[in-house]
């Protein structure tokens, strides 16, 4: 999920590589909901070995009410801080991205 702050718009979407999405929307290289709404700060993910399994929670997860979604953020991530750090740390396809 990405917000523009806590408890701001969410924004909820399935991916095969997490950083290199998260990376696109931070530079505003995808046009639509997120740019428009600067949603930049990862807040919770939730990593899926099967593609059918990943895409079958982010609907369910777009159902859920707003409060919902916020009560799983907050179980793991009370601050809303950006998760960026964390994930492109572990990521070796970002390294040379970033150095660019």
């Amino acid at each position: 999920m990405l917000t523009n702050k806590p408890d701001g718009t969410l924004y909820i979407g399935v991916t095969n590589d997490l950083v290199r999405r998260v990376y696109e929307h931070r530079t505003h290289a995808v046009k639509g909901f997120t740019d428009r709404y600067n949603l930049e700060r990862l807040v919770w993910f939730e990593p899926h070995a099967d593609p059918t399994q990943a895409i079958r929670r982010e609907k369910a997860l777009k159902r859920w009410n707003r409060a919902w979604k916020i009560a799983l953020i907050t179980q793991t991530n009370p601050s809303w801080r950006d998760l960026w750090d964390e994930i492109v740390g572990s990521s070796p396809t970002m390294t040379g991205k970033l150095a660019q």
